[in-house]
């Protein structure tokens, strides 16, 4: 027998063997294929695991947008400047934040970037105006974001007397400025304290935070899938903390991102009007130090504002990433 002979044999049976496989899955499925609406488990499952990486590739797609990645790269050296400072820096802290000969003093190779008020070197208070500015943003804001969320569930999910009485109460508080109300605080204390700053940005910005999550959840508790769980036996916070946050997250991790830039240009605003930790180095109180000496030493304001002007675009552009992102109205642009 030739081998042409041979590969039309071969070819033969296995043409034979697909149709019989086709005609098999046929008849084993001939409900899935007349009946409309019905399922094969296989064939779900299939296309949940395909569904799933689509998603995950179609929010890495919007994410990975230029400016995204601009803003995320300055976030990263900021971190870096918070968490190595002590190293990068030129001089240690104490030294930066000391009294020192030639006041206003230009840039030399020994202070690349000048000298401030009482010759501290410009680009060490810099590295450590860092620090200041994410130590007071991030712990004031996670608290914010924390009973803020516990709050906006509570009283959405519940409504009636409860509801009206905490909107009421964040109401008044929203409608007085949060700097006027921080430098309250803080003269009630006595004395601008890292603690009393964190504490008092921290508490003003619950109510931002808890009306955001409200809206979300007086949407999600109406849904079919909240009816299904109360029909199964779920428990109220079980269905809030469980079903509703988990869904209802997507504009309070925005939110996050954008409001870190903006607590960071409010403590520069706190501390250019004096009520700021003088244990601490801060580029709002440096900017205020130099706003005399501008004709002589620009560059005593010019690089905190700089660090500012940096830091929260960084945030700013992550956050717009993230809207971007997470929107599902975002999705088709």
């Amino acid at each position: 027998m030739s081998l042409k002979t041979k590969l039309k044999i071969e070819g033969k049976k296995l043409k034979d063997g697909s149709l019989m496989n086709i005609l098999s899955w046929m008849r084993n499925n001939i409900k899935f294929l007349l009946v409309p609406g019905s399922r094969i488990e296989e064939l779900s499952d299939r296309e949940y695991e395909y569904e799933k990486q689509v998603s995950k590739r179609k929010f890495i797609t919007r994410l990975r947008a230029p400016l995204t990645f601009v803003g995320l790269g300055i976030i990263l050296v900021i971190v870096t400047l918070v968490v190595f400072g002590a190293w990068i820096a030129p001089y240690p802290f104490e030294v930066a934040n000391g009294i020192i000969s030639n006041a206003w003093g230009p840039p030399t190779p020994v202070n690349l970037l000048g000298q401030g008020k009482f010759g501290r070197d410009v680009l060490s208070r810099m590295i450590y105006g860092a620090r200041s500015s994410i130590t007071i943003a991030l712990p004031s804001i996670a608290f914010s974001v924390m009973f803020g969320v516990i709050f906006g569930i509570i009283g959405g999910y519940y409504g009636g007397v409860i509801d009206s009485v905490m909107m009421r109460v964040f109401d008044i508080m929203l409608s007085f400025p949060a700097l006027i109300l921080v430098m309250v605080v803080i003269a009630i204390e006595g004395e601008p304290q890292l603690e009393i700053i964190m504490f008092a940005y921290g508490v003003l910005g619950i109510p931002y935070y808890s009306r955001l999550i409200r809206g979300q959840v007086l949407q999600a508790r109406e849904l079919p899938y909240i009816q299904s769980a109360r029909t199964s036996g779920a428990g109220n916070l079980k269905i809030m903390f469980r079903h509703i946050l988990p869904n209802s997250i997507q504009p309070i991790i925005i939110a996050f991102t954008f409001n870190i830039g903006g607590i960071i240009l409010s403590l520069a605003g706190l501390a250019f009007l004096g009520f700021n930790d003088p244990d601490l180095i801060e580029w709002g109180n440096d900017i205020a130090q130099a706003r005399l000496q501008l004709p002589i030493a620009p560059w005593a304001a010019l690089w905190p504002g700089f660090m500012i002007l940096i830091t929260v675009l960084g945030f700013m552009l992550l956050g717009d990433g993230l809207r971007d992102a997470l929107d599902p109205r975002m999705k088709n642009l």
